[in-house]
Parts: C-alpha cells; sequence; structure tokens
C-alpha cells in the first residue's frame, strides 16, 4: 500500500501519517512543494524517531507519476459521493490526499473522477484530519486484505 499526500502542509500531520505507515508497512510519497522541511535535523527536532521506519519517496509531479503506475489509485475527498468502502482495495494501491489548506486540484477531479472517494461525516462540519482519513483509509484497505487472505 502506498500513501500520497498532495503538497502538505502541516509537518505534525504528515508525522502521523507517517507513522500510519511505519506500523502498518505502507510507504509513504510526498508531492512537493512541501510546507516544511524534512531534513534530518527537522525530523530529529520534531521527535519523528519513526521516520527511518517508513520508505518515504517525494515527487514533483503528481499527475506525471500517476500516469506512468499501473497500480489502481483513489483520490479521497470530502466532496467525492462514491463511500472509501465500496471500493475493492489491492495491496500495491496508491492512496491519496489533498494538502491540508489546498486539497486537491480541481483538474484531478475532471481527469479522474471515478477514482474520488470519500469518508463520511456529518453535513456541514469541517473535514476530517488528514492524518485520521489516512488511518482510516489504510486499515480498510487493510482490513479488506486480511479478509481476503483469510477466506481466500
Amino acid at each position: 500500500m502506498k500513501v500520497v499526500l498532495f503538497q502538505p502542509d502541516i509537518p505534525q500531520n504528515t508525522g502521523n501519517i507517517a507513522r500510519t505507515c511505519a506500523v502498518t508497512g505502507s510507504s509513504l510519497t510526498l508531492v512537493k512543494p512541501l510546507g516544511f522541511s524534512i531534513s534530518d535535523r527537522y525530523l530529529k527536532r520534531a521527535g519523528l524517531d519513526y521516520w527511518n521506519d517508513v520508505n518515504v519517496d517525494t515527487i514533483d509531479n503528481l499527475e506525471s507519476y500517476l500516469e506512468g503506475q499501473n497500480n489502481n489509485f483513489y483520490f479521497f475527498s470530502s466532496k467525492a459521493t462514491k463511500l472509501y468502502t465500496d471500493v475493492t482495495y489491492g495491496s500495491d494501491d496508491i492512496l491519496i490526499f489533498g494538502s491540508e489548506t489546498q486539497g486537491l486540484p480541481q483538474h484531478f477531479y475532471e481527469k479522474w473522477p471515478e477514482k474520488f472517494v470519500t469518508i463520511p461525516m456529518v453535513d456541514n462540519s469541517r473535514c476530517l484530519n488528514i492524518s485520521n482519513a489516512a488511518a482510516v483509509a489504510v486499515y480498510e484497505a487493510l482490513r479488506q486484505l486480511t479478509e481476503t487472505i483469510i477466506s481466500g
């Protein structure tokens, strides 16, 4: 499983997502520009001692990256209508989350509308914190994969 964060702004959220990736064996890809530094000195100061337990990549262009993939990918957005539980996840799938302040660019919605899923929330509420949303998504995918292994 791979988690992709599109231009993340808040280092603490990225740190929480990195920790989820570390404990689930998922990898993490960060799409530049980042709203913070990921230098070793900064990470150590932020207490992210598990950062070395995660396969972290950075990329410049998400669209080019996705076009070069053979794996399924899903964008998580509060604007989507299809539930995240209505997707059958594979072990190599890519789960994509927008920046905390800007979300995902509109052209992704236009290019890949069938790839957008949502986590249900109460109407007129603020969005779920991105680190919580990533944890919900990763663990749903793992739940499905575990059930497949057990029943398969």
